[in-house]
This record gives C-alpha cells, sequence and structure tokens, in this order.
C-alpha cells in the first residue's frame, strides 16, 4: 500500500480500514512503516514532570485533576535548578531531548518567564526541549519558541463527537487553538489521544479522522491506552479488546504515515505478545522508564529484554552537533501520557 500523506480522510474510510481482515490491516500498515522508517528501531522517552496535580480540569480520565480524589497531590513548580539536575542526569544518560511538563489547563502569564528559564538552561546543555502545560494564547507560545522550546505536546483526547462525555471544562475547539498557536510559533507538535474510554469504533475512526486532518500531522502521535485510576470517571469502564488497541496503532500508521506513533499510557497492562504486534502494526516510539506521571510504566529492563527478543533496537537521533544518541527524554501530558 503506497503511503499518501492526506489531510482529506473521511470517517468511512478509516472504518473501512478498522473493519479488515487483522492479518490484512497489520500488512498494510508494517508496508506503509517501512516507507519512513527502519521497522527494526524503536524511539524510547522518558518523562518530567515539573508540576504535578492540583489542576482545576475534569477530565474524567485525569489522576491529577484536584476535583478528584486519587491520592495525587499537588506540588509547586519544581525549581530550575532542580530541573537542571535532571537535565544534567537525562544528558549523562546519553538524552537528546529534555522536555518538562506541568499540569495546569493553562499557564499565566506570571508563569511563562519561569518556564522560558528552565527551557533556556536545558538548551545550554545542548540539548533539544519540549513541554505540555495546557493551553497557550499565541502571545505564550511565541514567548516559549523565543526562549528556545522545539516541541509543544498538546493531545486531542478523543473524537469530537465523543469529547463532551470526558471533559466538560474545555472545548475540542481550545485544543485546535492552542495547536494552531503552537504551529504558528514554529514549534513542532506532538499530539494524539487515549482509547478505552468507553467510546465506539466510529469515535476511535473521528479521533484520528481529527489528528490526521491537522493542517500538519503531528511530529508524533501518542497513542494511550486508558489507565483506570480509582476515583477517577472513568474507573470501572469496561477494557478495549486488546486486537481493537493494535488496529487503532495500525490505522495511525496508515494515515499519518511520517509520523512517530507511540505506545504511551497503559503499557504496563500490556503483554510482551501485545506490545510485539503494536510494533508490527506501525509503532516506532514508547515511553521508558518506571513511571508514567502518577501511573505506573514497565521498567527498564523489562523493556531491553522484550527488545532483544523481538531483535529491536533504540532509534539512533542526530542532534545538531552531529553527535548520535540513543534516548530521549519527551513530554508528559495531564493524566496519561504524550
Amino acid at each position: 500500500m503506497s503511503a499518501t500523506i492526506r489531510h482529506d480522510w473521511r470517517r468511512e474510510e478509516l472504518l473501512a480500514l478498522f473493519e479488515l481482515p487483522f492479518t490484512e490491516l497489520l500488512h498494510r500498515a508494517a508496508s506503509v512503516h517501512r516507507q519512513y522508517f527502519d521497522p527494526a528501531e524503536v524511539q524510547v522517552s522518558t518523562l518530567l514532570s515539573v508540576k504535578t496535580g492540583g489542576c482545576p480540569e475534569d477530565c474524567a480520565y485525569c489522576p491529577q485533576a484536584q476535583r478528584y480524589h486519587t491520592g495525587v497531590e499537588a506540588q509547586k513548580l519544581m525549581s530550575t535548578e532542580a530541573v537542571l539536575a535532571k537535565a544534567k542526569q537525562a544528558r549523562a544518560a546519553g538524552a537528546s531531548r529534555f522536555c518538562m511538563g506541568a499540569a495546569w489547563r493553562s499557564p499565566k502569564d506570571r508563569d511563562i518567564p519561569k518556564v522560558a528559564e528552565m527551557i533556556r538552561a536545558v538548551k545550554a546543555l545542548g540539548l533539544e526541549t519540549c513541554a505540555t502545560l495546557g493551553m497557550l494564547s499565541g502571545e505564550q507560545a511565541h514567548a516559549l519558541k523565543a526562549a528556545g522550546l522545539d516541541y509543544y505536546n498538546h493531545n486531542l483526547d478523543t473524537a469530537p463527537d465523543f469529547y463532551g462525555e470526558i471533559v466538560h471544562t474545555r472545548e475540542f475547539q481550545d485544543r485546535l487553538d492552542t495547536l494552531s498557536h503552537v504551529r504558528d510559533a514554529g514549534m513542532k507538535t506532538c499530539c494524539g489521544g487515549i482509547v478505552g474510554m468507553g467510546e465506539t469504533r466510529e469515535q476511535r475512526a473521528g479521533l484520528l479522522q481529527a489528528l490526521a486532518n491537522l493542517p500538519a500531522h503531528p511530529d508524533s502521535v501518542p497513542i494511550n491506552r486508558l489507565v483506570q485510576v480509582a476515583g477517577t470517571p472513568l474507573h470501572g469502564t469496561a477494557e478495549l479488546d486488546p486486537f481493537e488497541f493494535v488496529r487503532t496503532v495500525a490505522v495511525a500508521r496508515i494515515v499519518m504515515p511520517q509520523s512517530m506513533v507511540r505506545l504511551s499510557a497503559g503499557r504496563e497492562g500490556m503483554g510482551d505478545e501485545l506490545q510485539a504486534l503494536c510494533f508490527a502494526a506501525g509503532a516506532n516510539s514508547i515511553f521508558y522508564g518506571e513511571k508514567l506521571l502518577t501511573t505506573g510504566n514497565p521498567d527498564t529492563e523489562r523493556d531491553m529484554a522484550l527488545f532483544a527478543r523481538l531483535g529491536l533496537r533504540p532509534m539512533p537521533v542526530e542532534v545538531e552537533a552531529g553527535t548520535v544518541h540513543a534516548d530521549i527524554v519527551e513530554v508528559p501530558a495531564c493524566g496519561q501520557a504524550a
């Protein structure tokens, strides 16, 4: 199947892909994957939360929302010195990119200089920078770009016609507006969603349609499998069929062939076999490390053992200095992952 870069996908086209026989869908996705990527390479990412908990929004999946009783305690924004210490550790471990996430609805204008200071400090180490801070105004996006921010994460979460079932404190259009501000400022985007929140297959197709029809495909597309946290409204939701999750990954690969498709939240509950199917379906990025913000993640030894069994290797990343690193420090998102 030839990989055509399109921004005019119709939902019925995506549903037709979802409905293909499983092996045929994986074949098509793997064929597209090979046109742009080495199928034996996986981008490896880790997370740092610079401000955890206390978010005023009501996202039904999120343990960081202050209105839910999940055991997550609100913390203040980390100091630049503490963030810089973590960035130095990441660089020493071979990282080329360092990202900062804060559980805000949106940063206040007075917060931007503090985050900009962190960005400049991390850039001075020779690292790429990325962040997720919630909604941004155009002025805030340009200020972050001026400070040296390279990437910004802002997920759509779910399809436009299911969004109102999950979030009531902001509109779907608000998310699109922030992504527009980020692109206009010249930053790259990381944007995906969460599946297994009680949506239908048609609505999963709707999420991927909304992502694929953005003016530019996201550079990274995180596919989160809902992590159910006691105290959140979605705790107790029926779990998504594993093969349906793989189908979602495969369709994402086909409709956004140049994007990194990232296995994000939910990997702790996935067996090695399910993860292997996702890699076969075109996933080529994972979060790495023992914790994703407030939820668990497979430990690094398990990940490396799985890579060895599957013949996979961390994707090398060339940075401006011309050196090559195997690990990337990437961006978290509110509640789930980026």
